[in-house]
């Protein structure tokens, strides 16, 4: 019945349009007031202790720091350089701008960490002029969409970091495992990209570059290329922890920016403060009103029950595995990952704990699933960051996208059922 309630709560308001950061506030203090036999001796004063719990983490300031990196690098040019250099390394083969698009995305993946940024940087850099070339409008779209989604898999990665929040899992070793899935990712675009180039006849650049000229590209590039190696060279090394290297990350961008770009004025930091305070409130808020949620239902007994339900159901990991990532899969088409991730995560990892599953190996599940979800209908947060570059309609993006997506399902699958491949860098 206290499940009931809790839930039913937090079902009703996300049914009326309340936002889930208030949803979830408001279904724990439900709880508290109408659960008294069960919750006593909690009173309401212990959901904002337990909102300020949430975020009294010293890993969680790298969560608003790679936003404020990420915001950084966009309008410093770092990004645009990185496209540039990309392009001029496989530009002369058959659908060569295709595959510069995922290769751009996924160097821009290892500086912002977020999808639907990682669609707009990209997407308003090559898609026009992709188009322009020759390439498919809505094919092109639906590449962009899916190479968008190796943002939060490739690190840093604001989910992982959420996620080893909530478990206790280690960022360093997310973040390792993420590199070895988003290259997988990866490959596998480019594969799917080139077979549709020969497929469909799409054009190939014509433009010859002297030694000079890709000399020159490259030294230009040199300040952008090195951004991710200080980023994940500092966290691999063990000279930074992820937090310290999210601030060295944006302290680099400004440099770039700023002294050898100079792209970025001193007069465009306040709207990029703005812009990345309003995105970090939004994110950290959830998170702290999920601490609050995930605390009543373990302190109300609902999680223990929950675990020893499915513990009684003598599951295999491997098949809880499968469930879980169906669920997620399913969550992911209409809720946005970050929400997602601090609302289940809390519910599901006691019991992928009790059935001795690895934290990376269930943390990957989590990661790549909760990024499919950007790509599907009817929230999507990708393809409605496409629209707005490509000026295309949604439906057709998403049937363009689904050879790609197929590739990218196909490796999150790889991760459900060989755990080998979620924690072989450990």
């Amino acid at each position: 019945m206290t499940g009931v309630l809790l839930f039913g709560v937090f079902i009703v308001c996300l049914f009326i349009g309340v936002p889930i950061s208030i949803s979830l506030g408001v279904s724990a203090t439900a709880m508290i007031l109408f659960a008294q036999n069960i919750m006593a001796p909690a009173t309401t004063a212990s959901i904002p202790l337990r909102f300020y719990a949430g975020l009294d983490s010293v890993s969680i300031m790298a969560i608003a720091f790679f936003v404020l990196a990420g915001n950084l690098m966009t309008k410093g040019g770092i990004s645009r350089r990185i496209v540039k250099f990309a392009s001029i390394l496989v530009g002369r083969v058959r659908g060569g701008m295709a595959v510069a698009l995922v290769l751009a995305c996924a160097f821009f993946a290892a500086l912002s960490g977020s999808a639907p940024a990682t669609v707009i940087a990209i997407g308003s850099m090559l898609y026009a002029d992709m188009v322009k070339a020759g390439y498919p409008g809505p094919r092109t779209a639906g590449l962009l969409v899916v190479s968008g989604g190796l943002g939060p898999v490739i690190p840093p990665s604001i989910i992982m970091v959420i996620y080893c929040t909530l478990t206790g899992a280690s960022v360093s070793g997310m973040f390792k495992q993420g590199l070895l899935v988003g290259i997988l990712i990866c490959v596998v675009l480019i594969a799917v990209a080139l077979w549709y180039a020969k497929k469909e006849n799409w054009p190939k650049q014509e433009e010859h570059h002297t030694a000079m000229d890709i000399l020159k590209i490259f030294f230009d590039a040199i300040p952008a290329l090195l951004t991710p190696i200080i980023i994940l060279g500092g966290i691999y090394s063990g000279i930074l922890t992820p937090t310290e290297s999210s601030v060295v990350a944006c302290i680099w961008a400004l440099i770039a920016g700023t002294l050898f770009y100079h792209e970025l004025k001193f007069s465009d930091l306040i709207e990029i403060l703005y812009d990345s305070a309003k995105s970090s409130a939004m994110i950290l808020f959830i998170i702290s009103a999920s601490t609050a949620f995930s605390w009543v239902f373990t302190f109300s007994g609902l999680s223990s029950s929950l675990v020893e339900t499915v513990v009684n159901m003598h599951l295999s990991s491997t098949l809880f595995c499968l469930i879980v990532a169906i669920i997620l899969l399913i969550f992911g088409t209409f809720m946005e990952g970050t929400a997602i991730c601090v609302l289940l995560v809390p519910v599901l990892w006691p019991i992928a704990q009790s059935l001795g599953i690895h934290p990376l190996h269930f943390g990957m599940i989590v990661c790549v699933s909760n990024v499919i979800g950007t790509m599907t209908p009817p929230v999507a947060v990708n393809i409605f960051s496409a629209t707005s570059v490509t000026k295309l309609p949604m439906g057709q993006i998403a049937k363009a996208e689904m050879p790609f997506l197929v590739g990218y399902v196909a490796v999150f699958f790889l991760t459900v059922f060989f755990p080998w491949f979620s924690t072989c860098l450990i």
